[in-house]
């Protein structure tokens, strides 16, 4: 007998074949196994810029819109160049130093791709 995989919405451990659909009789969502061994391909999340560009760790980027700065007086300028841009999982996807500011987090929907 073989071990069907768990249920990728629920983590089920009850599912069932039926016909070429894997159910899960918990929260009734149905997938094919397809689906199932492509979503265990796809663990890596991908970083995109503002325009759609692939971002990867250490690329240079350009701030597209003035940013305030919370809690401060200060703004990052439209056009403010950033190198070597370190991608974390956070709500915030970039972490980086400016220069004449300091380290800060960015997110990547407010910069694009040098």
């Amino acid at each position: 007998m073989s071990a069907l995989p768990p249920c990728p919405k629920c983590s089920s451990e009850f599912t069932y074949e039926d016909g070429n659909l894997y159910v899960c009789p918990e929260c009734a969502h149905e997938w094919s196994p397809q689906a199932a061994s492509a979503a265990d391909d796809d663990d890596v999340k991908v970083y995109r810029d503002s325009a759609g560009n692939t971002l990867q760790d250490g690329d240079t980027v350009i701030v597209i819109k003035d940013l305030k700065l919370k809690g401060s007086s200060n703004v990052v300028k439209m056009g403010t160049k950033v190198k070597n841009i370190r991608l974390v999982d956070s709500d915030h996807d970039i972490d980086c130093k400016i220069e004449g500011i300091g380290p800060m987090s960015l997110k990547s929907e407010f910069v694009k791709k040098a």
